[in-house]
């Protein structure tokens, strides 16, 4: 374990279902916002305070809508022929959840006054935020004031906020403010404001803010509205509002009686262009609006939070005996669930919907870490994460003609679909993503047996990328005439540029197979499907021939002096430096040492090998995992939050008990208790999923191939159990590990057979088995 990896103290009391701050901490405000978070896949907004920045804080004010985003050239020092032109980048939106409340004249503020009572507290079970605080001003005023936000999981445009005054002691006028400003703007990438505010309005009951991102030229429409309510029967406020060029206020002013509540609820609706016509936005909002105060704000909360326990019946993780790895695994699928795009167009970004940094991409590791997280508790939600990579096909196609190569190349970083990283040590030169792309399909087809999806979307994909692959390399007669691949890099970014990298060949390798065998399978069972993708896509057999060749003669790399899997080419010939003497400072290493200095060590950012050997673990024997583990894991920083999850569930499947432990407990706690000094800049949604595959994974050692599911279930010692759900092939199956026995389950579904550490045996609906572990 590295020196500089070590687990760390908790930052937020252990609660099961709850992360709960219970005392303003301007020290961790920065990093709240981010823990705080809500979003539904769609909208996504920052744990901000209603009232904005408490002076002295750190903050990045922010809401988002996954796939709306602005562009800008990318400036080169020196340009090279056929580089990427443009940034995409998700822009910060219309800001809905600003609320005021004056007294007496005066404001309240975080830094005037004294604050009595303050606690903040993120319900992971029903999806909403709610803080409560008493406040007493420099006059003399005192008031209790509690807001609770959600973001629908029922209506995507939709989000709500209820707003709650009691003074205390009060000598004078209280006023509510409520207001929506079009006036924002990227705090961390963007050079220029992208949201231009072009109209606004208060039409009847609800006000709007129509605005257009400048290059893109994509318009956006936010609007609100409110009800209020009171416990004082006679109560009948003063209202009034206005507009200016880029917000609408709304407020409401009366006397307020000690020991009395004033509640204020605003919904809002936000929609883009990219979601609907033009004409459509302000009718479709409208009647998110009328929906939302016909309803009424409780109502509308009930249905969002049925929404998320349904979604925790089937995703939940009960682990027993660490209260500190509960509360890390739910915060976890917390957020992952409302990072994740369900609508075919929008994918996970690597910050999720809770910060600007890495500007909304989407990469790799959402078919790699995020897609398994996924695909065994909500299988049509993969569905829409694949179909995501057909529907920016035709962009892979032009990224591939770019960079001279046939069929299709996914790009490393994008939002639409276009390489949007001008950064070549990452982005262009990862060609591995068409394998993980591949590969996801795969696994989603094995669990689902989607035939729909695989004659439709997964085979024109498959065919592609395969495409692709058998362009990219060579048959090297110095290697035997085996098919080589050079100038690339693998998932450890710290070596691009290599000649075959080990997991690149190996994964190349079975997405060739794969493109194979779905051809062969579409030519025996819908050969007329076959035969008019074919013609669309210019297919010949011989292209398969081709295919066949460049799979059964791959060179994988493997070294009989060592008896492990050299990384690439060059890697063992690297100066093999102690990682152990690295300073902390100086990591993470890619924001401290120059590239050549990184390149010419034997350093690993993150698992690559040891990734290979969790996703194709049948290629390679228990001894070779374990030569490779222990040649690798000294030379690993960790740089990137991918990494420990891997080595958490390699480590578990050798006998490294302890090592599997450790990696996990910064897995699952990583943003929550800030292992990287970074989460402010958003969660990391990739790391979040790895939580669920240490324990199902690592622990259960679950594996699925060719179609059969199977475990080798372990239990750490910092444990005392565990217990999941995973749905397979139409069934639903409970796995509960504990008190040295292994119990399974079947929920749902026709009798099921499954392995247990070598042993097959069928299950039926209703019926449960024990094995001991």
């Amino acid at each position: 374990m590295r020196t500089f990896h070590r687990n760390k103290e908790a930052i937020y009391p252990l609660e099961e279902w709850m992360i709960t701050e219970k005392s303003f901490a301007p020290k961790h405000h920065h990093h709240s916002e981010t823990v705080f978070a809500l979003g539904n896949g769609y909208m996504g907004v920052r744990g901000n305070f209603e009232e904005g920045v408490p002076e002295g804080a750190e903050s990045t004010p922010g809401t988002y809508i996954n796939g709306f985003y602005e562009t800008e050239p990318i400036i080169y020092g020196e340009f090279a022929p056929n580089q990427p032109k443009e940034f995409q980048t998700m822009i910060n939106v219309t800001n809905w959840i600003s609320m005021g409340i004056k007294v007496s004249g005066r404001w309240f503020s975080f830094s005037e006054g004294t604050l009595h009572q303050f606690q903040r507290t993120l319900d992971l079970r029903g999806g909403t935020l709610r803080r409560t605080l008493v406040w007493e001003s420099p006059e003399g005023d005192k008031l209790q004031i509690d807001s609770e936000r959600y973001v629908s999981q029922t209506e995507q445009h939709l989000g709500a906020l209820r707003y709650t005054v009691t003074p205390i002691k009060v000598s004078g006028t209280i006023e509510i403010h409520s207001w929506v400003n079009g006036d924002v703007k990227n705090y961390h990438h963007l050079r220029h404001q992208a949201l231009q505010v072009t109209h606004t309005e208060w039409a009847e009951r609800s006000g709007w803010v129509e605005s257009q991102t400048k290059n893109t030229r994509f318009q956006l429409l936010c609007g609100f509205a409110h009800s209020i309510q009171s416990s004082e029967s006679q109560w009948s406020p003063e209202i009034a509002s206005e507009t200016t060029d880029t917000a609408v206020h709304w407020w409401i002013t009366f006397e307020g009686q000690e020991g009395q509540s004033y509640t204020v609820d605003k919904f809002a609706a936000l929609g883009t262009e990219l979601d609907m016509d033009r004409e459509q936005l302000r009718p479709t909002l409208q009647a998110v609006l009328n929906g939302g105060l016909d309803e009424g704000y409780e109502k509308t909360r009930a249905a969002h939070k049925a929404a998320w326990e349904k979604y925790w019946e089937d995703t939940d993780v009960e682990i027993f005996g660490d209260a500190l790895l509960q509360q890390g695994f739910r915060f976890n699928a917390f957020h992952l669930y409302q990072s994740t795009g369900r609508n075919g167009r929008t994918n996970v970004a690597a910050k999720g919907l809770t910060g600007e940094y890495y500007e909304g991409h989407y990469f790799w590791d959402t078919e790699t870490y995020i897609i398994p997280f996924f695909l065994y508790s909500q299988p049509d939600l993969v569905r829409q994460l694949l179909l995501y990579r057909y529907n920016i096909l035709d962009h892979a196609r032009a990224n591939a003609r770019r960079m001279r190569n046939k069929g299709a190349l996914y790009a490393w970083r994008t939002i639409d679909g276009r390489e949007a990283s001008g950064n070549f040590l990452g982005s262009t030169v990862q060609y591995h993503i068409n394998a993980d792309v591949a590969y996801a399909i795969h696994k989603y087809l094995e669990a689902s047996r989607d035939e729909e999806f695989l004659i439709k979307y997964g085979a024109e994909v498959l065919f592609e990328t395969a495409r692709c692959w058998a362009d990219r390399g060579f048959f090297s007669e110095r290697r035997d005439g085996k098919y080589v691949i050079n100038e690339v890099s693998g998932p450890d970014e710290y070596k691009p540029g290599v000649n075959n990298n080990c997991y690149t060949n190996y994964m190349a390798k079975f997405n060739l197979e794969q493109a194979v065998q779905a051809y062969r399978h579409l030519e025996r069972r819908h050969p007329e499907t076959l035969a008019s993708l074919a013609d669309r896509i210019e297919l010949e057999p011989q292209e398969v021939d081709l295919w066949i060749r460049c799979a059964r003669d791959m060179y994988l790399p493997y070294d009989e002096d060592l008896g492990i899997h050299p990384q690439d080419d060059s890697f063992l010939d690297k100066d093999p430096i102690d990682v152990d003497t690295i300073a902390e400072a100086d990591i993470p290493l890619v924001g401290n040492w120059h590239p050549l200095v990184i390149w010419r060590y034997q350093i690993i950012k993150q698992a690559d090998v040891v990734l290979l050997q969790f996703l194709l673990g049948h290629e390679f024997t228990l001894n070779e995992k374990r030569r490779d583990f222990d040649y690798y894991e000294p030379k690993t920083t960790h740089d990137s939050s991918l990494s420990p999850a891997i080595y958490s569930i390699m480590a578990a499947e050798i006998g490294y008990s302890e090592y599997a432990g450790n990696y996990f407990r910064q897995t699952a706690r990583l943003d929550l208790d800030d292992y990287n000094k970074n989460a402010w800049q958003g969660i990391h949604t990739a790391c979040m999923a790895g939580s669920w595959m240490c324990v199902v994974n690592g622990f259960a050692g679950m594996r699925t191939h060719q179609g059969q599911l199977k475990f080798k279930p372990m239990l750490p010692t910092s444990l005392t159990g565990y217990q999941f759900k995973v749905k397979f092939q139409q069934r639903q199956l409970q796995v509960r590990v504990a008190d040295g026995y292994a119990t399974y389950s079947l929920l749902t579904g026709a009798p099921l057979t499954v392995h247990h550490k070598g042993q097959s045996f069928t299950i039926s609906q209703g019926s449960s088995q024990t094995y001991s572990l």
